[in-house]
């Protein structure tokens, strides 16, 4: 037998109260004096036993209560009802207060009769102070939810059904709490989104991702619309169990037309710079071929009113046309550029070399005045792009530098390596020390025919072809400056792993064999009649068609060396003729000729030979020596 069991039950019963210290358990007579007093009473009341038993409990009690008789009261209803249970504030021994839970019950003989009673008080005051701060901060919670009014702020229950409403809701959704608390806030919505389950999703995406919020519109009890931002967060209770969402709504209604008409105001901006920029473009479009056209137009009916002209002279007229059609070709090169539409050429380069001839070329076309340097940064500056575009870009933006700087200057020529998009790329820069572009200048520079020289100066065409150039090659340009400093064009084009190609111009064109049979497409009279004769010129025999239809047919029934085909003709285009004959009669060379043409930008860019409009008898022999070449070795 354990020494806890050879006690007498008396005596385990005395160890027991004796041994607890967190609760006060003594006894009171009939008439409530003290009688018996455990540590936990001494602990927290501060009496040792000889101070207290004998005496009465009323001296726990605060004046106020013990003047109400509040000890006697707790007496009688004990002994009447078999027990009685309190809280309030209590003293200790050394006048301190605390708030106590107190529990009074009877003590009955074996006869029934009363003889006393047994109190057990616990110090409660932490517990006090806990509750009390909850539930301020619960009051000051309701308080500041009651009090706003430019939100709507309420929960839902597991279902979606409405709990507790504040007044914001009813301010913004015109519903009294009455009227919504338990209705489910589907009515919210309207009827598209509740066809369509979208107040199911929210609650559904709130409880898988922890929060849902959109803006849509929503409806208030009068069946009005009104643009709201909507959260929802689903609420958990301390097991970690799903009860409910708070949901936060705001009316954004006024946001939402105020950010409609600044769209509004920003468009008919756009639309009028648009039209500025379309006013200045068809301007200066009218200004320059105008200008070459007199000279063209002046040229051929002075040669056909005089056709007794000596020879010399015939010549000097004949020479002006074919100058001012190279310069009208230019023209239009500029324009394609910048709609980037025109017809590239692409090979590869290394730019080092390129840069190192364009920098010696510079420097004799410049002159004393101007000191050229020429920095290689890049690693392997190796890029696939139309050469001759390029250069045109880079002379370009070394004219801008050159009419900059008057009286000379310091002209720089760099490669570095950069990024685009994520991609190793090259950058191309060319910089110089001249006076530098104020800033409502520079942010129009790329728009073309906007120029700052004097009339008869400058077309407003060169940084525009820089512009589109470099986005055509898939890469970018951008410009620099600061005023008292001087101006950086850059282009940025992407690096490539491919060989270095020598792509001197007609280095590869093998001369023409006589008598080639060439199949010529062409829906416009004029443009085919003279292609016609430029291919006689060249020792070809020409089969004339005005149709892609009848240009397929012909192809397919007979045998030719070479098919030249327009891109642009109404029924089957050039590119849906070429991409016809490729599948019939893969080794046919077909070469196409545009002035500028969508389909060929993108994955038919480098499928087929093309030659741009307008071409010469040179020009056109080279494209067809090219795409017979291209043919064979493919």
């Amino acid at each position: 037998m354990s020494d806890l069991l050879a006690l007498s039950e008396e005596q385990r019963f005395r160890l027991l109260i004796n041994s607890v210290t967190d609760y006060a358990i003594y006894m009171l007579d009939t008439e409530g004096r003290v009688a018996t007093w455990n540590p936990g009473a001494e602990r927290f009341k501060g009496y040792k036993a000889g101070e207290i038993i004998g005496k009465h409990y009323s001296r726990f009690f605060t004046p106020e209560d013990a003047s109400a008789d509040l000890p006697g009261k707790a007496l009688r209803i004990a002994a009447r009802e078999g027990r009685y249970e309190a809280e309030g504030w209590r003293i200790r021994k050394d006048g301190t207060r605390f708030w106590a839970n107190a529990v009074l019950d009877p003590i009955r003989g074996d006869d029934g009769k009363l003889i006393g009673f047994a109190k057990i008080t616990r110090d409660i005051t932490d517990k006090r102070e806990h509750d009390r701060a909850l539930y301020e901060s619960e009051q000051a919670f309701r308080m500041l939810v009651q009090g706003v009014t430019d939100y709507a702020i309420y929960m839902l229950d597991n279902g979606g059904r409405v709990t507790n409403w504040n007044p914001g809701a009813e301010t913004i959704k015109g519903y009294s709490e009455d009227e919504i608390v338990g209705e489910h806030f589907s009515r919210f919505y309207t009827e598209e989104d509740r066809e369509n389950g979208e107040p199911e999703r929210a609650l559904q995406i709130a409880l898988k991702e922890g929060k849902y919020e959109r803006e849509a519109w929503r409806v208030r009890k009068d069946g009005t619309l009104f643009w709201a931002h909507v959260l929802i967060d689903p609420i958990f209770n301390e097991q970690g169990e799903h009860i409910g969402f708070a949901k936060i709504t705001r009316d954004i209604t006024q946001r939402k037309r105020a950010q409609e008409e600044l769209e509004q105001t920003r468009e008919v901006l756009a639309q009028s710079q648009k039209l500025q920029a379309l006013g200045e473009l068809t301007g200066g479009i009218a200004h320059d071929f105008n200008n070459l056209m007199t000279v063209i137009a002046g040229a051929s009916d002075f040669l056909l009113k005089n056709r007794d002209l000596p020879e010399e002279k015939k010549v000097r007229y004949l020479e002006a046309i074919v100058e001012t059609t190279g310069r009208a070709k230019a023209l239009t090169d500029h324009l394609l550029a910048f709609g980037r539409r025109q017809s590239l050429n692409p090979v590869v380069i290394d730019l080092a070399v390129r840069l190192d001839a364009l920098a010696e070329m510079t420097g004799r076309m410049l002159g004393s005045l101007f000191k050229v340097n020429l920095e290689i940064h890049s690693k392997s500056p190796v890029v696939e792009v139309d050469s001759a575009h390029l250069e045109t870009a880079l002379l370009n933006a070394v004219v801008n530098a050159r009419d900059a700087m008057p009286e000379g200057g310091e002209l720089t020529l760099s490669t570095s390596d950069c990024q685009l998009e994520g991609r190793d790329a090259i950058c191309i820069s060319v910089r110089d020390n001249g006076p530098g572009i104020p800033p409502d200048v520079l942010k129009r520079v790329f728009e073309p025919f906007y120029t700052t020289k004097a009339i008869g100066k400058g077309t407003g065409l060169g940084l525009s072809q820089i512009h589109g150039f470099a986005a055509q090659a898939g890469g970018a340009a951008e410009i620099r400056s600061q005023e008292g400093v001087g101006t950086e064009v850059r282009i940025i084009l992407l690096r490539t792993q491919k060989t270095v190609e020598n792509d001197t111009p007609g280095e590869n064109c093998a001369a023409l064999p006589n008598g080639l049979k060439v199949l010529l497409v062409e829906d416009n009279l004029q443009v085919r009649e003279f292609a016609a004769e430029l291919l006689k010129d060249l020792r070809c025999e020409v089969h004339a068609c005005e149709s892609g239809d009848e240009a397929l047919e012909k192809a397919l029934a007979q045998d030719f060396d070479l098919v030249f085909s327009d891109i642009v003709m109404p029924g089957l285009s050039g590119l849906q003729l070429a991409q016809a004959i490729e599948k019939a009669r893969p080794n046919l060379p077909i070469l196409l000729a545009t002035g500028y043409s969508d389909e060929l930008v993108g994955k038919h860019s480098n499928h087929w030979a093309v030659v741009a409009k307008p071409y010469d008898g040179t020009t056109l022999a080279a494209a067809i020596a090219a795409a017979i070449q291209d043919k064979r070795a493919g």
